[in-house]
C-alpha cells in the first residue's frame, strides 16, 4: 500500500472495522515515513454468477429479470410476492451450491416450472408457454393435456 501523501509503501494498521453487512473492511492506517493517517477499504472481488442462454450467449445472473417473468406469469393469480421472493432466493442458492459459476437457462426455466406447478397451475401454464416458447396452439393444448395426466394421476 502507498502512502497517498509521501508515497512510502510501508504502514501500520491502527485500527480495523467491518462495515454493518460484513462486505467491507475499513481500515485506518499509518505511514510508517511520514506519520500521516489514512484510510484504506477492502472487500472481496466477488465473480458474478453467470446465466448461458440457450443460443449460448452468456450474461450476468439477474434476480430481477427472474423475478419479473415471475411477476408476469403470476400476474392477477393469487400468488404471493414473498412466495415469488422464495422461488428467486431457491434459484440463488441453487447457484450458490454449484462448484462452477454458471447455470444454464434450461435449469433455472424447469426448476421454475416445477415450483410453479405445485404453486399454481394457471401461472406454471403462462411460464410454461413463454419459457418453452409454444408456436401453435397445438403445442400450448399438448402442455395442457400433459398437466391434466400429471393431475389425474
Amino acid at each position: 500500500m502507498n502512502c497517498p501523501f509521501c508515497g512510502f509503501r510501508e504502514d501500520r494498521v491502527i485500527d480495523s472495522r467491518e462495515s454493518k453487512e460484513g462486505d467491507v473492511i475499513r481500515r485506518r492506517r499509518e505511514c510508517l515515513q511520514c506519520l500521516r493517517r489514512f484510510t484504506t477499504y477492502e472487500r472481496t472481488d466477488e465473480v458474478p454468477y453467470m446465466v448461458v442462454k440457450k443460443d449460448g450467449r452468456r450474461e450476468k445472473f439477474d434476480r430481477q429479470k427472474v423475478l419479473s417473468g415471475l411477476l408476469k406469469a403470476c400476474e392477477k393469480r393469487p400468488v404471493s410476492m414473498p412466495t415469488l421472493a422464495n422461488l428467486v432466493d431457491e434459484v440463488e442458492s441453487r447457484l450458490a451450491e454449484k462448484s462452477e459459476r454458471e447455470i444454464n437457462t434450461t435449469e433455472i426455466g424447469e426448476f421454475l416450472m416445477q415450483r410453479l406447478m405445485n404453486i399454481d397451475k394457471i401461472a406454471y401454464v403462462r411460464f410454461a408457454s413463454v419459457y418453452r416458447d409454444f408456436q401453435d396452439v397445438e403445442a400450448f393444448l399438448s402442455e395442457l393435456k400433459d398437466l391434466m395426466r400429471a393431475k389425474r394421476g
